[in-house]
């Protein structure tokens, strides 16, 4: 399966020479993420070495070599956040969502958790983003009642 998929993806970017980020792209709009698998497929029938695809993947924020969770929750850690307290609230969203440490998303691959450094809405911080919707003026407790809110309507 994963073949046929890399297959068609090579297929379209064939003739176009120096377009790794370009397939890195098609990949992860198939799959999600960059499997392993997927580049070590590509840097064989390309003949480019698989150090030059993880070089790109692993510069570019873009990029995820893990499956994301079907809901993305964003965490800003700037300044303002952080002084308004963004770490309890990062803390309790790992504990209710039971992330591992050194993990980002949940066990069932229903939520990932991300922090940035700023997102840019000082004035209502601390912010989290869910799915591309802002929240501000989160404390623990709200962050937990959105959580259980997003969970009800997630379907497992």
């Amino acid at each position: 399966m994963i073949e046929n998929k890399c297959e068609a993806i090579l297929e379209k970017h064939y003739e176009k020479k120096g377009s790794i980020i370009s397939i890195l792209q098609d990949v992860q709009e198939t799959f999600g993420y960059i499997p392993e698998d997927a580049v070590f497929w590509f840097a064989e029938r390309l003949n480019i070495p698989a150090s030059n695809f993880f070089g790109v993947v692993t510069f570019y924020a873009q990029f995820y070599l893990k499956p994301r969770g079907k809901n993305i929750i964003t965490a800003c850690c700037g300044t303002a956040c952080h002084v308004k307290g963004a770490e309890p609230i990062i803390n309790r969203m790992r504990a209710d969502l039971a992330i591992a440490e050194g993990e980002d998303t949940t066990s069932d691959g229903q939520f990932t958790m991300e922090k940035l450094a700023c997102i840019g809405a000082c004035s209502i911080a601390p912010v989290v983003i869910v799915n591309k919707k802002v929240y501000g003026s989160m404390t623990p407790e709200k962050v937990s009642r959105m959580i259980k809110e997003y969970e009800k309507s997630s379907p497992r």
